[in-house]
């Protein structure tokens, strides 16, 4: 049974950084590509970045050259560090493969203050 469990939220001031933990067990962590997402209240959820099994990442264009996604396959482990953090960020952030094969989480909540 695949699980997904997303750590590091909480509240910060605008400029201010968090680090995302996704901790991923019953899958085959190293071949997937792995993505977070986030969803803000009354919004649809959306993809935030995207990591390859190799390494290779892309971006959704609000948080380019704010955040970066990375990867430990040793530990199966996914992180998102967010640095220049703005209100706009506030969300759930979820983690999941890129193509969301798999049951949400609880996510971790992110909550940027002015």
């Amino acid at each position: 049974q695949v699980r997904l469990v997303e750590s590091g939220g909480g509240s910060v001031q605008a400029g201010g950084s968090l680090r995302l933990s996704c901790l991923a067990s019953g899958l085959f962590f190293g071949i997937n590509s792995m993505a977070w997402y986030r969803q803000a209240p009354g919004k649809w959820r959306e993809l935030v970045a995207g990591i390859s099994g190799g390494g290779s990442t892309k971006y959704d264009d609000s948080v380019k050259g704010r955040f970066t996604i990375s990867r430990d396959n040793a530990m199966n482990t996914m992180y998102l560090q967010m640095n220049s953090l703005k209100p706009e960020d506030t969300a759930v952030y979820y983690c999941n493969t890129w193509s969301e094969a798999y049951p949400w989480g609880q996510g971790t909540q992110v909550t940027v203050s002015s």
